[in-house]
């Protein structure tokens, strides 16, 4: 095998590559939220995907290993975020472990069906857990769309080379 000009030698598949290559890829950045049973739990998640329009689906995945993943486990219902630019260090607190995610300066409240709602955020849905698919040390979650809001204003944050950001013109 011979490498092309311009580019780096072909890799084996492994965790490094996929994170290495994904990490090229510029998503939107979401928070999931869902109420646990020791109170709301959240993360930030880039693996959000509109599924079907009828019925209306989505779906996210979530490490096993995640302190989120037992009460994703149990949920019912989830809150799924649209985060703005202008929040990028919600969009950290959401990722970092072990930070208090609901506390202040989290701006939210109790939304339908007990599910944390998230405030100034570009759009938020609740969602009905249908089902969730073992992939690997993940599962997907897919789930159907109750309500929402997609009425906020601002430009998408996104998350790509490690860092969030905002677009550019």
């Amino acid at each position: 095998m011979t490498a092309t000009p311009g580019l780096g030698a072909p890799r084996l598949a492994s965790p490094d590559l996929l994170r290495s290559t994904f990490r090229r890829h510029a998503a939107g950045v979401a928070v999931i939220t869902a109420r646990g049973a020791a109170g709301p739990i959240g993360f930030t998640a880039t693996s959000l995907t509109s599924v079907s329009a009828e019925p209306p689906l989505i779906s996210f995945g979530i490490g096993t290993g995640a302190s989120s993943w037992p009460a994703i486990a149990e949920a019912d219902h989830v809150g799924v975020h649209i985060l703005g630019e202008h929040q990028s260090e919600l969009a950290a607190t959401f990722a970092r472990s072990g930070a208090d995610r609901f506390g202040a300066p989290t701006a939210w409240r109790e939304g339908p069906e007990g599910v944390p709602v998230l405030d100034d955020v570009l759009a938020w849905l609740v969602c009905r857990i249908v089902g969730r698919v073992p992939a690997g040390d993940h599962r997907i979650v897919l789930a159907e769309v109750v309500l929402g809001d997609p009425s906020g204003a601002g430009r998408p944050l996104l998350y790509h080379q490690g860092r969030f950001s905002g677009l550019r013109d």
